[in-house]
């Protein structure tokens, strides 16, 4: 017999190849003599009779090599050609080697999907039958013999129509198949079944490092925009206080089947900034006339309530102030609207003066100043002396019904409008809310007329008027407070201490930080709400500060005149709601840095629980004071230039120079 190119066969003889570099044996045919014993049923599967044991190491492994094959496998029989004639093979081009890399790629894809294997929960590699090769498929094992040898090639992968291949390529990358197959088992130490070598599931040596939570590239994180000032703001607000305020809610991006883990959220995130994407079908179907608690689409619904408010809370500052009619005002309203803990800012401010300054315009530019763009003033109105503004986040007044107020006085003679009550109320979303600031009858012994001006306030309120009330079957005529879900009064209700000065002197001495139990023992409004005849159903956070009354102006000293009045906690904020466990209090202080009347600012921060409603009552449709914001943001931008310009000026002065 002889071979393709001529030449005879002879037995025992090895396959050599001659390039460039000089003759290079094949040790595949090589091994394939040396180990072949007889065939295994004419099929060519590999046997074992007796495999090694698994506690071999390898290195002994490789050297018994030969002779396990010999004596643990039988492969079928097969005589080497003679060498072939030697030609010169071009070098491959770029697309040749795309190519290959892609060939190999999508072979393994197949090899790994193959529907008749079920060990792939294993992590088990899969290798191609043994069957004659088809067109276009090739064995892993085979595809790296190619690549190893000089002859590879895109048309040796490919078998010819008859089924044999180029030059005898397909029956020695089956044999070099057969003895990697082989050697694999005896690394492992395990039989084949049914021809079909199984990988182990490779242990690491060591535990893996945990990987991070977030697996969101540096390029996703930085497309958010997120300042790295509040990179643990959400870790830390969830920690503390239970909600993080977000313009998108990763819930209804799970929900709607959009997203699937963390890492798409993180990229819906980034291509469409922090909006939650709207689709052109939901801007058709979109109807803000007739509104649903659970409607898609609905502006006060549901849904939109949870892509602001994922947990249904938002945060509201109350503030009451005693100006005492006093013209000048604070240079600096930070530590009174911005105080340092929580260390976030509030989603609602609701500020009440008592006696305000005569530029009650001046006073709400500053208040736009301190709060900044992200705050907008949706309202204010004034009765005499007593003003009342109301700022929001700037992205929520679309959620906000139209803004009603009314005005009662207390005193005998209506003109003069230094006491009296003044209430605001909107509904947001679903929630309906009512703030009233009152100034009551002044007096250490006159605590029966203040509660007379407590009843007339809530009678004579006239609130809502065309906002319609959430809940009528709760609600009285009566009782202004009970026609509303949520109600903050605050203001300077004028209830004293009764207790002589120099006792109340004694205990203050004694306890100079916080611990005000025994002076809350002598206070008149705590006695009377606990009777139950004034602020029915009101709620008041606990009080862990001085008694904001009475200071001597500019200074941290109580009444030093001639009069000597006992200070007292006439400045209160108290709540209540038509639900239980709907408001609550999570800071109660006052602001003991603003010295320029003889009552210092008390304030408290609110987590208030919200609900969705109907897009059937008067909204607001998103107006605001747009003149004071202006004016504030141009006084927030000409004080930075002005502190600029000082430091600037500070440090070119500490400079000498000797001539």
């Amino acid at each position: 017999m002889s071979t393709p190119n001529g030449f005879p066969q002879h037995p025992g003889a090895c396959v050599t190849r001659r390039t460039d570099g000089g003759v290079v044996q094949d040790l595949h045919a090589k091994k394939a003599g040396k180990a072949a014993k007889k065939e295994a049923g004419g099929n060519g599967v590999l046997t074992f009779e007796d495999p090694p044991t698994v506690g071999t190491s390898l290195n002994e492994t490789l050297k018994l090599l030969p002779d396990e094959l010999k004596a643990n496998m039988k492969i079928k029989s097969t005589t080497p050609r003679p060498p072939r004639k030697p030609r010169l093979e071009r070098a491959a081009s770029l697309d040749e080697k795309s190519w290959r890399r892609w060939r190999r790629f999508r072979t393994s894809q197949e090899s790994l999907t193959d529907p008749n294997e079920t060990s792939s929960s294993n992590c088990s590699l899969q290798e191609a039958s043994l069957s004659p090769p088809v067109k276009g498929r090739a064995s892993p094992c085979h595809q790296c013999c190619q690549q190893n040898s000089l002859h590879s090639s895109p048309a040796t992968s490919e078998a010819s129509p008859t089924g044999k291949s180029r030059g005898g390529t397909s029956d020695l990358g089956k044999r070099a198949s057969e003895i990697s197959s082989a050697f694999g088992g005896l690394l492992r130490g395990k039989a084949f079944a049914g021809g079909k070598p199984r990988l182990s599931q490779i242990m690491p040596a060591r535990p893996l490092p945990p990987m991070e939570f977030n697996v969101a590239s540096h390029t996703l994180r930085t497309a958010n925009r997120i300042d790295s000032d509040c990179m643990d703001y959400r870790h830390y607000s969830q920690h503390k206080f239970g909600r993080v305020s977000s313009s998108l809610s990763d819930t209804r991006l799970h929900g709607n089947g959009m997203v699937y883990d963390n890492c798409s959220t993180d990229s819906m995130k980034s291509t469409f900034s922090l909006l939650t994407p709207i689709r052109s079908k939901d801007v058709r179907s979109r109807s803000y006339l007739e509104g649903s608690l659970l409607a898609t689409g609905a502006l006060l619904g549901a849904e939109e309530l949870s892509r602001y408010f994922p947990d249904r809370n938002i945060g509201i500052f109350v503030a009451t102030w005693n100006m005492q009619g006093q013209k000048e005002l604070p240079v600096n309203l930070d530590d009174f609207l911005l105080p340092t803990d929580p260390d976030y800012a509030q989603d609602m401010y609701v500020i009440g003066v008592q006696e305000g300054c005569p530029d009650r315009r001046e006073w709400e530019i500053r208040l736009q100043e301190t709060l900044g763009p992200h705050y907008v003033m949706l309202y204010s109105a004034a009765h005499g002396v007593l003003y009342m503004s109301v700022f929001i986040r700037r992205d929520l007044i679309w959620f906000c019904s139209e803004v009603e107020y009314a005005t009662v006085t207390t005193r005998i003679v209506s003109q003069i409008k230094t006491k009296g009550a003044l209430g605001i109320c909107f509904t947001f979303f679903g929630t309906s809310f009512l703030f009233i600031t009152s100034h009551f009858t002044s007096g250490d012994s006159k605590v029966n007329e203040r509660k007379l001006d407590y009843n007339k306030t809530i009678q004579a309120l006239t609130l809502p008027k065309n906002v319609p009330d959430t809940n009528p079957y709760r609600s009285s005529c009566s009782d202004v407070t009970t026609r509303f879900d949520e109600v903050f009064w605050f203001g300077d209700f004028n209830f004293r201490l009764n207790k002589d000065r120099e006792t109340v002197d004694s205990i203050l001495n004694q306890n100079p930080e916080t611990d005000v139990s025994k002076l809350l023992a002598y206070d008149q409004l705590t006695s009377e709400m606990s009777r139950g005849s004034i602020f029915k159903g009101f709620q008041e956070a606990d009080i862990n500060f001085r008694p904001s009354y009475k200071f001597d102006i500019g200074k941290d000293s109580y009444d030093t005149t001639s009069k000597q009045r006992t200070p007292s906690y006439t400045d209160r904020v108290v709540y209540r709601s038509r639900y239980r466990d709907d408001i609550h209090a999570v800071k109660y202080s006052s602001c003991p840095v603003i010295k320029t009347s003889d009552h210092r600012p008390v304030f408290a921060l609110f987590r208030v629980k919200v609900r969705p409603g109907r897009d059937n009552i008067p909204l607001a449709a998103g107006q605001f004071d747009r003149e004071l914001y202006l004016i504030g943001i141009k006084r927030r931008i000409t004080r930075e230039l002005q502190k600029r310009q000082e430091q600037k000026d500070q440090k070119s002065s500490s400079i000498c120079s000797v001539s």
